[in-house]
């Protein structure tokens, strides 16, 4: 199996790194934790222009019929720059659903509709659905549209997460492979989170003197950075190769998207703890925009399947093969 992008898929990420890089994001973010989510909402209208939201919608319903590889091409810069809203849920998991059950809606979504997704026990709240142009509740195989209830406390300020009560029902489907892409679109933001945070801290580190020399230049110190590009590295191929089972539907495609979450989660982890130490306290504290990184990074890492929830599908699927 061949793990390389191709050229289509390098200048793909490119102009989304590049729109993103305008578009001011940590000041974005930081709107958005504060309930100001007009700059975001301006955001994702640029990035369904270049055609994100409609990535996973057919042609016939003005999407791009795209596959899981451009899915995660596309997250993995979202992740990169931190990018709020319900992104997972409108790129990855509503166009699954909503091809089996509302198929006229798909237009909607691809045009730049959020949308996002409560489906207990794994997804039991859906985010930011007082800013989604449409909530999905998923029950027992069944797809409704939703009700949103309160507003609970996230680790991430930009992350709001809801309640969400059925409303009228859509119609049923296997929610395996909505999971599955939800699970993988997360797992691609971890890796961009993570590099993003790899490549802050060694900019830091090349900066910080202490003792009359760069902190970068102690061995303690670029052990650590070592350790996150290796597992940054390590992760990356498994995240492509879960994508392209996804795309050709492989029979082990949710084991290897359990993989993937698994592994990107914690590589993107280890950048998060290693960041902190590197920086310090100012690391965490709410000017810094290392912060940002730090808080999403660790709600993404439970988001869409705790670790041990894929861990346990991984051996499962182990189990069943032997």
């Amino acid at each position: 199996m061949r793990f390389a992008l191709d050229s289509s898929h390098e200048d793909f990420a490119s102009s989304i790194d590049a729109l993103l890089a305008k578009s001011d994001l940590p000041a974005v973010v930081r709107s958005w934790a504060a309930g100001d989510t007009g700059p975001g909402l301006k955001v994702w209208q640029r990035l369904a222009e270049v055609g994100v939201g409609a990535l996973l919608v057919d042609e016939d319903h003005d999407g791009l019929g795209a596959d899981a590889l451009d899915l995660v091409v596309a997250m993995e810069q979202l992740g990169r720059h931190a990018v709020p809203g319900p992104l997972v849920e409108t790129v990855a998991v509503a166009p699954i659903l909503l091809a089996a059950v509302a198929p006229d809606r798909l237009s909607a979504l691809a045009s730049g509709e959020l949308a996002t997704v409560a489906a207990a026990p794994h997804v039991p709240y859906a985010v930011d659905a007082d800013v989604a142009d449409l909530v999905l509740h998923v029950g027992g195989g069944t797809v409704s549209t939703g009700t949103a209830g309160d507003a609970r406390q996230s680790v991430d300020p930009a992350r709001r997460l809801h309640a969400v009560a059925a409303a009228d029902t859509l119609g049923d489907t296997d929610f395996g492979a909505a999971f599955d892409y939800g699970a993988l679109a997360t797992a691609a933001q971890l890796q961009g989170l993570g590099r993003t945070l790899l490549d802050t801290t060694v900019e830091y580190a090349q900066q910080r003197k202490q003792f009359g020399r760069a902190i970068g230049s102690f061995q303690a110190v670029k052990h650590h950075l070592a350790e996150v590009a290796v597992g940054l590295e390590m992760a990356r191929p498994l995240l492509l190769g879960a994508a392209l089972a996804v795309r050709d539907g492989v029979a082990t495609a949710s084991r290897d998207v359990s993989a993937a979450k698994v592994a990107c989660g914690e590589a993107a982890y280890r950048a998060a703890r290693t960041a902190l130490q590197v920086h310090g306290a100012i690391g965490y504290t709410l000017e810094h925009d290392l912060s940002l990184a730090l808080t999403r990074v660790r709600a993404l890492v439970t988001a869409w399947g705790t670790a041990d929830v894929h861990r346990a599908r991984v051996v499962d699927a182990l189990e069943d093969a032997s």
